[in-house]
């Protein structure tokens, strides 16, 4: 049976949602900008636009879906999708976006409208011999005018490890190991997969301790790029060394992880030394006390043993 990992996309929104800030060095790479890495960026909402899946000749499929990246930073919109795959309905669904930020950018009044329109680029994860170099909006207005506006996309699978590092572009980590997919599924060489891994490894290392990458960017860039790797190999024979080269599995992105496990230890503390203290005070004897830890908490006998000694001493009575 297929393993339920988070796919290319789902990785891609769960890094812009939570490390927006890695897509600044993106955003000046694509278009020839220069902003600070502690520039101001709102992501803008967006909803309702149309995604065409062909059903069959000649027909297509509406569904609606949310947008992957539209930003603003200063006074101009942005807008980056991601896509593991060639689909013919990119081009609408850019130009459907431009009035989608039309809600935060526009400028109307009674009787008239101008709608900006954002600069935008498609990622391309993988490559096919149909994957466009250039994404193409063509606007017809009925008094016959014709505005084109084109931009150029990015196709991951011609950058190289070194590039990537070289311009800081931490997002598209994760997504390197796709132009091994074939080999990784066949089960042939890894060997080529495996140095990249590590050469981003060492590199992401190395710029986390020369303070460019902050603890939760490196701990969560490496657990994407596993999420992809598990995504990818689907529990084959190649799956626990890949991962290992990163440091093991991570489908919650490490950081959630460690955030959610003190918590849930800090809760379960405090609760057990409540039911202790409460246990006391109404007389209960240590065996009734440890069966409310079990009970109350949902505790093993073991760990309730545990808190029972390191809370359940005997307070001096006050007199």
């Amino acid at each position: 049976m297929p393993k339920k990992t988070p796919d290319y996309d789902n990785v891609f929104k769960t890094m812009k949602s939570k490390h927006k800030r890695l897509f600044i060095t993106v955003i000046n790479d694509i278009f020839g900008k220069n902003y600070p890495m502690d520039i101001q960026m709102d992501v803008l909402p967006s909803e309702g636009y149309l995604s065409g899946n062909e059903t069959e000749k000649g027909s297509h499929e509406i569904e609606e879906k949310v947008s992957d990246f539209l930003i603003k930073i200063e006074d101009q919109v942005y807008l980056l999708e991601c896509q593991s795959y060639d689909d013919d309905s990119m081009a609408l669904r850019i130009a459907e976006y431009a009035f989608i930020a039309a809600r935060q950018s526009a400028d109307w009044g009674i009787g008239y409208a101008s709608i900006p329109i954002p600069k935008f680029s498609v990622i391309y994860i993988k490559r096919t011999d149909k994957t466009p170099r250039t994404t193409m909006l063509n606007f017809t207005f009925p008094d016959g005018q014709e505005v084109s506006c084109e931009s150029e996309n990015v196709i991951l699978d011609e950058l190289t490890k070194e590039y990537i590092v070289e311009k800081r572009l931490f997002p598209y980590v994760p997504f390197y190991i796709a132009r091994y997919e074939k080999d990784i599924v066949a089960e042939n060489n890894i060997e080529g997969a495996v140095k990249d891994l590590e050469y981003f490894r060492d590199e992401m290392l190395r710029l986390h301790e020369a303070k460019e990458l902050s603890d939760d960017e490196l701990i969560d860039l490496k657990g994407f790029v596993n999420t992809i790797i598990t995504h990818i190999t689907n529990g084959n024979e190649y799956e626990e060394r890949l991962v290992n080269v990163m440091g093991g599995t991570v489908i919650e992105t490490e950081s959630e992880r460690l955030r959610r496990e003190g918590m849930e230890a800090g809760r379960e503390t405090g609760r057990a030394e409540e039911i202790i203290e409460m246990g006391r005070e109404f007389g209960l004897d240590d065996e009734a006390i440890l069966k409310r830890l079990q009970e109350k908490i949902g505790l093993p006998l073991e760990t309730a043993a545990i808190y029972f000694a390191e809370y359940g001493y005997q307070k001096p009575s006050q007199h």
